[in-house]
């Protein structure tokens, strides 16, 4: 695998801030389950030939158990107040189920343990910013829905001088799992190459630990998929984007391998949400939609 191609929460593919206002998300190794089909869901009719490919072992009981590490927002994260999750990659897929005829329970897990649990068929799908790669279509297949990078941040002003381009002797936060770790692995490499200092990674379990450490002054720089960063930005009025956004891919929804037209059915849902407009209204209201796709794919993992 490699760095360029590969972003998102790394997992081994045979298995794999802050309270009130700024609390960005909780709960992540949990398994809460929550019947989610409001909002855009609410407002989408369903798709008479998209429902009839969806496999009977799944639409049997009217609805599709979600796989989610609720710990990412603003894609994904449980509401303080009502402890739902929430989040507009779950109104996407609400609104995907909704084409489908299908309600969704959504069952907040930690994020290495979602492939497995679509494998064991625990889960009849994932939906949790998983970056579409090469690895992982070994395990799983996927339908595309977004494109997103990686980007860094900093307190305003950067105060400790950080350059993503040569961070070497700087502490910088990452999730657990991600794609990030191991590009900052790559990176300290380069610097003990060339005798500079290492890269220090301060690895958390959840990226709502990451952004608290970068508030607090624990971490000289954070570095984590791009509307995430730009969320804890806004939600923080703390931080500031530094360097530019890199390693642009596709996140997707997985699904089984032995799904049959389930993985169709999805593709075709997305589809027709882009056609009627919901998809970029989602995506607009949640101010994400600089990363928004025109042609949802299958298995479109980059080399």
């Amino acid at each position: 695998m490699t760095t360029g191609s590969l972003r998102r929460r790394l997992v081994a593919a045979s298995a794999l801030v802050l309270g009130g206002a700024l609390a960005l998300s909780a709960c992540g190794d949990s398994d809460d389950s929550g019947d989610s089909g409001g909002g855009a869901a609410a407002n989408t009719s369903a798709d008479s030939k998209l429902a009839a490919m969806v496999p009977d072992a799944i639409k049997s009981d009217g609805k599709i158990a979600v796989g989610i590490n609720a710990a990412y927002p603003p894609n994904e994260s449980v509401d303080p107040a009502s402890q739902k999750i929430v989040g507009w990659e779950v109104d996407l897929f609400n609104a995907v189920a909704a084409k489908l005829g299908l309600k969704t329970e959504y069952h907040n897990a930690g994020f290495d343990t979602i492939i497995p649990g679509i494998q064991s068929g625990k889960y009849e799908i994932g939906v949790s910013s998983f970056t579409d790669t090469k690895e992982r279509e070994k395990a799983v297949d996927f339908v595309t829905y977004y494109s997103a990078g990686t980007a860094w941040a900093t307190l305003t002003g950067n105060p400790k001088g950080v350059n993503p381009d040569d961070a070497c002797g700087k502490s910088i936060g990452v999730q657990q799992g991600t794609i990030q770790v191991d590009d900052l692995k790559a990176r300290s490499k380069k610097c003990t190459d060339a005798g500079k200092p290492a890269i220090k990674s301060v690895i958390r379990k959840e990226q709502t630990e990451v952004n608290n450490d970068l508030v607090a002054g624990k971490v000289d720089a954070m570095a984590a998929d791009s509307p995430i960063v730009g969320d804890a930005v806004k939600k923080t009025g703390k931080l500031e984007i530094i360097g530019q956004v890199y390693d642009t891919a596709p996140y997707g929804f997985a699904l089984s391998k032995q799904s049959g037209q389930f993985k169709d059915a999805v593709q075709g849902a997305v589809k027709a949400l882009i056609t009627d407009g919901t998809y970029k209204k989602i995506l607009t209201d949640a101010g994400v939609e600089s990363g928004a796709i025109t042609d949802p794919a299958v298995n479109a993992a980059q080399s």
